[in-house]
């Protein structure tokens, strides 16, 4: 939907990534405060509440008549995303611990999923004909539909743990850690979404049309590793799917950008979606199982830093690719990995 926001008007570049900034600000603000209510409410009550208000938002997005309603109407629509975001992760550690055994990488797989059919959707609305507002419309009264008739199937929040009070937390310890691993991969895949077509257009030669490959590869390896990753992480445990999951995406960048092949960056960009697509789901079932912590505060806690490195990280890379090259930053990304397949394996 952004070009045709774009289009509609007048925006340059820059003006569009000033006003896109307020959806990742309503996002990162809101976090904190959905912990909260969550402790309070349940994951059940915010979810279907935040689900509602990104249906009702998103034909807004096109409707807006000045950047400034953009901004104030994407502000809205990321916190929504933002809490719903900790909200259907807080319900899924409770599904999860009532099945018994690992799912979370399935639930983050069809999140994935869900990202390629709407995004797919809507274009397919609009080559049938409808506008772009009418199809935004179209998919806000779906996802209505979905939350009306399926939130009943959510767990109640007398199934949940709680914290007494309601005053804000300050997180320490598993959590910080939990939390700045989260960031680097979150970093990495930002990194990707906003610097891979670059890097492949102009460090490897690609044709401007086909420099999103990188990217699809890998959105697709990690859709297809999400949604059979939980056989895996039954198999091999938790921390063997951190180590070598991380360990193969920190390989993957640095094969991308070491050797200077159009085919071996398509493949080590595959890497980085295979090794990466288990480690999130894995974290977020640890964040809510440490002790002594509900696992809305933990979450919204680990989210929060997990978004931080996807929405400013790839500024930071800008800013290194200037310094050195993209190829440098793209590397030392990889190297961050590292750190994190071995920070998570001694977080004891």
């Amino acid at each position: 939907m952004v070009p045709f926001a774009k289009i509609k008007l007048g925006l340059n570049d820059a003006d569009l990534g000033v006003v896109l900034l307020a959806l990742g600000a309503g996002a990162i603000l809101t976090m904190p405060l959905t912990g909260l209510l969550i402790n309070k409410y349940g994951s059940r009550t915010v979810a279907i509440v935040s689900a509602l208000v990104i249906a009702s938002l998103l034909p807004l997005l096109l409707l807006a008549s000045s950047p400034y309603q953009l901004a104030a109407a994407l502000f809205v629509f990321g916190a929504g995303i933002g809490s719903i975001d900790v909200s259907m992760n807080a319900q899924a550690v409770v599904v999860q611990e009532r099945h018994g055994s690992h799912i979370m990488s399935s639930f983050h797989g069809m999140f994935s999923l869900g990202g390629l059919i709407g995004s797919m959707g809507l274009g397919f609305l609009i080559k049938a004909g409808l506008s772009p507002t009418y199809a935004a419309v179209a998919i806000s009264a779906l996802l209505v539909f979905i939350t009306v008739t399926q939130s009943r199937y959510l767990l109640p929040h007398s199934e949940e743990a709680k914290m007494d009070g309601t005053s804000f937390v300050l997180p320490k310890g598993p959590v910080i850690l939990l939390g700045i691993m989260c960031f680097i991969l979150f970093l990495a895949e930002g990194s990707l979404l906003d610097w891979s077509a670059v890097f492949l257009q102009f460090s490897r030669g690609f044709d401007p049309s086909f420099s999103g490959l990188g990217y699809a590869a890998f959105s697709v390896a990690m859709a297809i590793m999400r949604l059979t990753g939980d056989g895996i992480i039954h198999r091999l445990g938790p921390a063997k799917v951190v180590f070598y999951g991380t360990m193969l995406a920190g390989a993957g960048f640095l094969v991308a950008v070491m050797i200077p092949s159009a085919i071996a960056a398509l493949v080590g960009f595959v890497m980085v979606g295979l090794g990466a697509a288990n480690v999130v789901p894995i974290f977020f079932t640890a964040a809510g199982r440490i002790p002594n912590i509900p696992p809305s505060i933990a979450l919204s806690a680990v989210t929060i830093l997990g978004y931080s490195g996807q929405l400013a990280g790839p500024a930071v890379i800008g800013v290194l690719a200037e310094i050195t090259s993209l190829s440098w930053a793209l590397g030392l990304v990889g190297l961050l990995l590292f750190f994190v397949a071995f920070g998570y394996k001694h977080r004891d």
